[in-house]
């Protein structure tokens, strides 16, 4: 199950390793088409990668500090630092690729 990133613990989380996280909204048609590949890299990269979703609409802090103008984009950190960024849809194989990339 992906891991859901807020305000309060997006600095702890992000600054430990890999994390992807995915910048969504309820509203947002296009972060429904990607929920499902989010949930199965998290499921396939449980433990070793921390792979989530930062609702954007009620977490503004995080949102507004990297910039995030257009839903879904999907950030990759390392130890807190932005090493990746994709916005929009994706395939399973593209993320993988970056995550392998990354890891």
């Amino acid at each position: 199950m992906a891991f859901t990133f807020t305000d309060a613990n997006f600095s702890e989380t992000a600054n430990n390793g890999l994390s992807v996280v995915d910048f969504w909204a309820e509203w947002c048609g296009p972060c429904r088409i990607i929920a499902p590949v989010i949930e199965q890299l998290a499921t396939d990269y449980d433990g070793q990668v921390t792979i989530g979703k930062l609702d954007v609409d009620n977490n503004p802090e995080v949102t507004m500090k990297y910039g995030i103008r257009s839903i879904p984009t999907i950030l990759f950190l390392k130890d807190g630092e932005v090493v990746g960024k994709h916005v929009g849809t994706a395939t399973k194989a593209t993320l993988e690729d970056m995550i392998k990339t990354h890891m």
